[in-house]
């Protein structure tokens, strides 16, 4: 015969490793010590285990007792996001979609997208926000989103390939860079590189060949500015560029090589299969606002 634990008896469990104690456990659940300390001889008896062996006052974890409270926890947590499914499906569309997004991403893209969603669901408040390098992985661990385009896929997360972004290396047609025959990266790093400020707590420095004359600024629209105006060079986003190449205002530095770099975009539910309706059906739309002709964009 299986043993049979209950879902209070796991978050039982867990609950004194994380509040560090059964008298604390006991207040975070709002249940008795006794109740607390039954619930985990229960899975010890059922189990025919030690979770727990008492070092002086204090109960640590065993080998088997940190293996069962990290399985615990993937099953209690199945189990919200399960009824947290079933209560959205029973009301219908979720209220609320927050989505993040890089800020590669072009915006028309995204505004096609919500402009679908808001025809399919009008009363859905959406939340978007863009941000740059780790602050999209960090909106997902935060789950400060339900719906998030990322360059990366966290650990413990699913991604759908959505878009593939072309950059390349530009400066203004005056630009010293641009009045060479040919450059190498070397020749770059004496100039002034334009890079954006990762929104994140990491402050990474993606595409950055160490030049002295570094600017980070905070926003694309802002480094657009400046290297059009003749202030540094970068690599830039098709989508970014648009038709100045074509205008003038911009040049492809002559570079031997790496004048192009690609960025491979992904989809991703912050709850994976149990997205909600809401969630799932703006991912499609922006989705399907990827696959219609964008300069620069070429489709996973």
């Amino acid at each position: 015969m299986s043993a049979k634990i209950s879902l209070d008896q796991w978050q039982a469990l867990i609950a004194v490793v994380d509040e560090g104690g059964y008298a604390n456990a006991a207040e975070a659940l709002d249940k008795s010590q006794s109740a607390i300390s039954y619930a985990v001889q229960k899975i010890e008896t059922e189990l025919g285990v030690r979770a727990f062996a008492l070092e002086g006052r204090k109960a640590k974890l065993t080998g088997t007792g940190q293996m069962l409270y990290r399985q615990a926890r993937i099953l209690v947590e199945e189990a919200e996001r399960i009824e947290s499914t079933a209560i959205q499906l029973s009301q219908g569309w979720e209220p609320l979609v927050r989505v993040t997004a890089d800020a590669l991403f072009p915006q028309h893209c995204m505004l096609t997208a919500l402009d679908a969603f808001a025809r399919q669901s009008p009363l859905t408040r959406i939340e978007y926000t863009e941000t740059v390098l780790s602050g999209t992985d960090e909106a997902l661990l935060r789950k400060e989103a339900d719906v998030v385009v990322n360059a990366r896929i966290p650990p413990g997360f699913v991604g759908e390939p959505l878009m593939r972004v072309r950059f390349l290396a530009v400066a203004a047609p005056d630009h010293p860079l641009n009045q060479q025959e040919s450059l190498t990266h070397e020749d770059l790093r004496q100039h002034r590189q334009i890079v954006i400020r990762d929104s994140g707590s990491r402050r990474i420095d993606a595409g950055w060949l160490e030049a002295e004359q570094r600017w980070t600024v905070s926003h694309s629209s802002t480094r657009n500015a400046a290297i059009r105006r003749g202030l540094g060079f970068a690599w830039m986003p098709e989508s970014d560029i648009g038709n100045s190449l074509e205008t003038g205002e911009l040049k492809v530095l002559p570079l031997k090589e790496g004048v192009e770099r690609f960025v491979d975009l992904h989809l991703i539910y912050a709850d994976g299969q149990y997205a909600g309706q809401a969630a799932r059906y703006l991912g499609e739309q922006i989705r399907l606002a990827v696959a219609q002709p964008c300069p620069g964009v070429t489709v996973s």
